[in-house]
């Protein structure tokens, strides 16, 4: 038995090293493609996936059967594809077409007193790797942002998914082919075991960028076992704090939007922080807008988890010692009671994981007080949480949602997947 293991586990290595090295190889040739060619293999990736609509479907079914039984409802729709959902993903497509294309672009200019004019140009990362879970369309919005930007790309998304990526992958492929650009430069894993993970953690040397996305145990294992660059994404306890100078009706709308509109995402909010002075008229109108009211009209009620002054007000489950701490992905919201705009802050500070934080007020000084204190990528005030999103951001689509200060930030376009190099130009200078 050992034998065959080890036997195995060498033939995995194997396969995924072949699979990198034939996407590395095209390096240089994404790097220098120019823009028009990618734009057009762009529309021609979003025309192919849509021509392969019914296989991609039924492929997604395929993994849907599979999965019923051992994942939740809500993970279930994140894995689920429609043609609605398959017209969304081209259009993300050709909403990177047209957007302006990162590489190229000088960022700095300065000519020293020597004579040097010293020019800083955004270049391609080189080779993006990316694992990531249930969710299809994440396949092509990364494929399609590593093209636009130069790069080319290893995706290893997860088990659940994996019949609806190679079907979407073999479209996307298509589509280079038809445009004269090597399809493997879109690279898909098809081994889900860890091991296949491990060795893009390990691939130093070829792997220049290792993007993490899904749930906190697969960024926490990239972060600590990668040893190619690695960005942090993606865990979401997402705080919204109802201030008491809030309206209170705006407030109702925007919880309800933040949990419920899509609670399987990481930007749906998981903490509900309610100012002591309105907690007794706001919190029973809570619960009758995210439990009573979605029941009644036949859509999932929302589980209130209640610090002690919540449970003293209304109904719910009282909160456990890890609730504030969870990222749910359900329809589970933790309700706390603060006694000021300073404890919502600091509640922040100790319980967030850095991706998105809301304020609902009307006053203008206490928005400006919590957008300045709260160090997240995204700071909102009177608005959902659930707009960190790339499309919603302008950037076409992401990658991934990074809760790192280094080297990207939040949701992460075209331009997160660029480095730079400096370009010095002289004329016989030396020093």
């Amino acid at each position: 038995m050992t034998t065959d293991r080890t036997h195995t586990t060498a033939a995995q290595v194997t396969s995924t090293a072949s699979l990198l090295s034939a996407v590395a190889a095209h390096k240089q040739t994404l790097a220098l493609a120019d823009s028009d060619l990618k734009n057009r293999a762009l529309l021609a990736m979003a025309d192919s996936l849509l021509a392969h609509t019914e296989d991609i479907l039924r492929e997604n079914a395929r993994d849907l059967e599979q999965a019923r039984d051992s994942i939740s409802p809500v993970m279930l729709d994140r894995l689920a594809l429609t043609p609605a959902r398959l017209s969304a993903m081209a259009a993300s497509l050709r909403d990177v077409a047209a957007l302006p294309d990162p590489v190229g672009q000088v960022l700095e200019e300065r000519v020293r007193p020597n004579g040097l004019h010293i020019t800083k140009v955004s270049v391609p990362i080189g080779l993006v790797a990316m694992i990531y879970e249930s969710r299809p369309n994440v396949t092509s919005d990364a494929a399609s942002l590593a093209l636009k930007s130069g790069n080319v790309c290893v995706l290893r998304g997860g088990k659940e998914a994996i019949h609806s990526n190679m079907a979407i992958v073999s479209a996307l492929r298509e589509g280079l082919r038809r445009m004269g650009l090597p399809e493997d430069a879109v690279g898909l894993v098809t081994d889900t075991s860890r091991q296949s993970a491990a060795d893009l953690m390990n691939a130093v040397g070829v792997v220049d960028l290792l993007i993490p996305r899904g749930g906190a145990g697969l960024i926490r294992s990239c972060v600590e076992n990668a040893r190619v660059p690695c960005i942090e994404t993606g865990t979401g306890i997402c705080h919204i704090y109802v201030d008491a100078h809030a309206d209170l009706d705006k407030a109702l709308d925007i919880v309800e939007n933040a949990k419920a509109s899509r609670p399987s995402v990481c930007n749906a909010a998981e903490v509900c922080l309610v100012h002591k002075d309105i907690a007794e008229t706001f919190l029973p109108r809570l619960k009758t807008r995210l439990t009573d009211d979605r029941a009644a009209r036949g859509l999932h009620p929302v589980e209130l988890r209640l610090d002690r002054t919540a449970a003293a007000i209304i109904p719910g489950v009282p909160a456990g010692e890890q609730d504030f701490d969870t990222e749910f992905l359900d329809y589970i919201l933790a309700v706390r009671v603060v006694d000021s705009l300073e404890e919502a802050i600091r509640h922040i500070r100790c319980h967030s994981t850095g991706h998105s934080e809301a304020i609902v007020t009307e006053d203008a000084t206490r928005a400006d007080r919590f957008t300045a204190a709260v160090d997240s990528a995204a700071v909102y005030v009177n608005a959902s949480t659930r707009f960190t999103d790339g499309g919603e951001f302008g950037l076409g689509c992401e990658i991934g949602i990074s809760t790192q200060k280094m080297h990207a930030r939040g949701p992460m376009g075209l331009s997160a997947l660029t480095s730079y190099k400096y370009v010095i130009r002289g004329n016989g200078q030396i020093r």
